[in-house]
């Protein structure tokens, strides 16, 4: 079986290192590189190029978005088996060797590899706790992958139609769905981690997951959560601070009763995720870490609030009989 590893870059020569190193450290090396560049202006070609420990072809395709930057690498790939990633991660050494055992059978045509956050600094201990998931999170048989650790035969992607260019965000989950609805639940590889980095502060992680919404929107993605969302923060939530505020004494005491009920919910599994990554952090550290989650929280579900209907308005205007997706 031979394996072609693809994946995109932009303006990436300061995550590039860590993630050739990772590929040129792999128990099983692919059998051939694929990258494309959407229009770098700083060394990420350079870089790639000057490679010498791995033969990469570098396609490059300046103002190519993420989806269309897949499809030329997938589409110049000389192998069925893809291995797909992205710059600003680093690969656990049997990563590749993991993810694509399962294609050994003819019968499975995608596999979901698996990825833990690698932080540097408290915020991003912080922030990996609160929004990425820990195994013991995952649901093998509904689990849908990043493409930052996936592997797909060639000729599932063709079948599909391959990633939509026609969105920018998400639409790795769009791709995912389409394969899901195809040959149903993709194999899974935990064991092919991708060490992923969090972002590193509250301004990126907001205009983050404002455009994961707004993906959302354009796709008409998981319309019940954002309106569970909406309603939580819109009305439940101001029903409450009325009644803390200026209700009767019952009334004030079951709103603060919700209102704790509610935070402890919020920040639950955030909290359990800390307590796993923050072994290196100083007790000081750890406070703030502990702080930072719920404010973490809150700015990503406004920033999730305010990017739906942009995507929403987009999707009225561009693409009228898009269907939903749960």
């Amino acid at each position: 079986m031979r394996v072609t590893l693809v994946f995109t870059v932009l303006n990436e020569a300061d995550s590039l290192p860590a993630l050739l190193d990772s590929i040129a450290a792999q128990t099983r090396r692919p059998d051939e590189i694929v990258v494309c560049d959407g229009g770098s202006r700083d060394a990420s070609v350079a870089l790639l190029r000057g490679d010498r420990r791995l033969e990469i072809r570098v396609i490059e395709a300046p103002g190519a978005n993420i989806s269309r930057g897949r499809n030329l690498a997938i589409a110049a790939a000389s192998h069925d088996v893809i291995a797909c990633t992205d710059a600003g991660v680093r690969l656990d050494p049997r990563w590749l060797e993991a993810i694509v055992a399962p294609l050994t059978d003819e019968r499975r045509h995608a596999v979901a590899g698996f990825f833990t956050p690698d932080p540097r600094t408290t915020f991003e201990v912080a922030m990996g706790a609160t929004v990425l998931p820990e195994l013991r999170d995952i649901r093998p048989e509904t689990f849908l992958p990043s493409s930052r650790s996936v592997a797909f035969r060639k000729s599932a992607w063709a079948a599909v139609g391959g990633y939509p260019e026609w969105l920018d965000y998400c639409e790795d989950l769009i791709f995912d769905m389409a394969l899901r609805e195809r040959w149903g639940a993709f194999a899974f590889a935990p064991e092919a981690v991708a060490h992923f980095r969090p972002r590193g502060s509250l301004r990126a992680f907001f205009k983050q997951y404002y455009r994961y919404a707004r993906g959302d929107g354009k796709a008409n993605l998981f319309l019940e959560r954002h309106l569970v969302r909406y309603a939580t923060y819109l009305i439940a939530l101001p029903a409450l601070l009325a009644g803390l505020v200026g209700g009767a004494p019952m009334v004030k005491l079951l709103a603060a009763a919700l209102l704790l009920a509610g935070a402890a919910a919020y920040t639950r599994a955030p909290y359990r995720r800390l307590r796993r990554l923050w072994s290196r952090l100083t007790w000081p550290e750890r406070l703030k870490a502990v702080a930072l989650v719920p404010i973490i929280r809150v700015v990503g579900d406004v920033a999730k609030m305010l990017g739906y209907p942009a995507g929403v308005g987009w999707r009225l205007q561009h693409r009228p009989g898009c269907r939903s997706h749960r």
